[in-house]
């Protein structure tokens, strides 16, 4: 067979071949270089008439920019004085704690001075008849001098700071100011008490001022046209006072004249009758709580003991089961070597509570028929809930 048979097959294309041919190479001629660009190109710009010499210039294609249509990359900004400013300052000191709590008592002594001044001026001036003005500087600070400069602040934190150290208060003085202020709270009671029970027999209401601070006539007396204001009503008594006025009077009557130092009703304690007993008629009058039929209180329900720091205190709630009647009596004792009779005799529910407040407080019960510790063991060096007790080993 020759040559152009073997070709044959080859020469016959059918015409609607070609246009298939040439859609699916034009895809691939918008990735080829300018040079090898299909028909479909973009024609080339013919040369100017004023310069026909001038050589036509290819477009670029869709793919290509030319050089002069790209953008440069401008640098990046330099930082300006103002964001250099921060960075460029010291760091700031911190306060060590000395330093801060030199500052604190600097100004809390600038404070009291200033407050003592104040008080002082007041004193000067009341009893001059002359009115204190808050605004007008003390005499100390004058107005400078014409051409000196007044002290800043630095200055006077400076004076503040150069003062002598406060001085400390040993424990005797904390002592002694203590029951100072607590033996005042206990004579404002105690004439609290009395005013009301005088008032309660004369059957008059006690006065809540002092006589010195009593209203003037003219601020008495409501003003022309303007309602009289009424007085609110006197506060009815506790429904427990007659129950607390009897077992006082049974006491005074029974054991001791003396024997009640003090006698109230706890209104926050639902109206609670609470009565103070001397130390040495307390086992009398434990054992009038429990045989006089009036007052009938055969169960003691609780007792607890209490460190005031200048004094300690144990109370008792002996209760009348069968009227549902209870009363507080409290019992002072020295805080040196405190002792308080034991009432174990008396109510035998006393025995575990006096030993533990033996045990944490360190108050003896003379009377108790088998006194020893109760939570710790013998060998514990003093008292744990003592206001004083530094224990022997900081960790347990």
């Amino acid at each position: 067979m020759s040559e152009n048979e073997n070709r044959e097959p080859e020469d016959k294309v059918t015409p609607a071949s070609e246009p298939e041919a040439s859609e699916a190479v034009e895809p691939q001629a918008s990735y080829s270089s300018p040079s090898a660009a299909p028909e479909s190109t973009p024609v080339e710009p013919a040369p100017s008439a004023s310069n026909p010499e001038e050589p036509a210039v290819a477009a670029p294609s869709a793919r290509e920019k030319p050089p002069a249509e790209v953008e440069p990359v401008a640098p990046a900004a330099e930082p300006t004085a103002q964001a250099e400013a921060p960075a460029e300052r010291p760091p700031r000191r911190v306060e060590t704690d000395e330093e801060k709590a030199a500052r604190r008592k600097a100004t809390l002594e600038a404070r009291e001075a200033a407050k003592v001044a104040a008080a002082l001026a007041a004193a000067e001036a009341a009893k001059g008849g002359t009115a204190v003005n808050a605004a007008t500087p003390p005499p100390s600070a004058a107005p400078a001098a014409e051409g000196e400069t007044p002290a800043g602040p630095t200055a006077q934190g400076e004076a503040s700071a150069e003062k002598p150290a406060r001085r400390v208060e040993t424990d005797e003085e904390k002592a002694a100011r203590r029951k100072a202020t607590l033996e005042a709270r206990e004579a404002a009671k105690a004439a609290a008490a009395q005013a009301a029970a005088e008032a309660a027999k004369g059957g008059a209401t006690p006065a809540a001022t002092a006589p010195s601070a009593a209203p003037s006539p003219s601020a008495a007396a409501p003003a022309a046209g303007e309602p009289a204001v009424e007085e609110p009503p006197p506060k009815p008594p506790s429904p427990n006072q007659q129950r607390l006025d009897r077992a006082v009077e049974l006491l005074r009557e029974l054991v001791a004249a003396d024997a009640v130092e003090e006698a109230y009703i706890n209104e926050a304690n639902d109206h609670l009758p609470t009565l103070t007993v001397k130390n040495e008629s307390w086992q009398d009058a434990a054992r009038l709580f429990k045989n006089h039929p009036e007052l009938a209180c055969a169960y003691l329900r609780n007792v607890s003991g209490v460190d005031y720091e200048s004094y300690m205190e144990v109370v008792y709630y002996p209760l009348n089961m069968d009227a549902r009647h209870t009363y507080c009596v409290k019992v002072k004792t020295v805080r040196e070597s405190p002792s308080i009779a034991s009432v174990t005799p008396v109510w035998q529910t006393a025995n575990w509570n006096e030993r533990e407040i033996y045990d944490l407080l360190g108050i003896d019960f003379p009377g108790h028929p088998d006194l020893r510790r109760i939570m710790l063991s013998d060998d514990w060096v003093g008292h744990p809930l003592r206001k004083d007790y530094v224990p022997l080993d900081p960790e347990v």
